[in-house]
């Protein structure tokens, strides 16, 4: 009975073991989400590039809108003060495309995709 016990109780402790470091190895789920956002970033300001140089100026506005939001879920210590920079630079980049100042726009969006490519960057050599 004595001999029993004790392998009851190493099982469960192995089973313990087991269950919390396949939940600590696993990936986090958050780094999924904020390189998903950098991501959606970078093609949303690529979109409004081109719609800017297509001269489709409310589809570049509502692009360049995209691309803000998305970068709201970039959420990366190390550049959120970058981020929070690069992403006035897409709003001023809206408001020169609403004011009809196309060239601007493109300068502010080229700026902003330089910023966010850093940031991207940055946040792939620490993960």
């Amino acid at each position: 009975m004595q001999a029993l016990k004790k392998v009851l109780v190493s099982f469960a402790m192995a089973a313990s073991i087991a269950a919390v470091s396949s939940s600590a190895m696993a990936a986090p789920k958050g780094e999924e989400a904020v390189r998903e956002a950098i991501e959606n970033t970078l093609s949303g300001i690529a979109t409004a590039q081109a719609a800017v140089k297509g001269g489709d100026l409310s589809t570049a506005s509502k692009d360049i809108l995209e691309a803000a939001q998305a970068s709201k879920e970039f959420r990366f210590e190390l550049t959120e003060r970058q981020r929070q920079k690069a992403t006035d630079v897409l709003k001023a980049a809206r408001k020169s495309l609403d004011a009809g100042d196309t060239a601007a726009a493109s300068e502010g969006l080229d700026k902003a995709l330089a910023a966010f490519k850093e940031m991207k960057a940055k946040y792939d050599l620490s993960h």
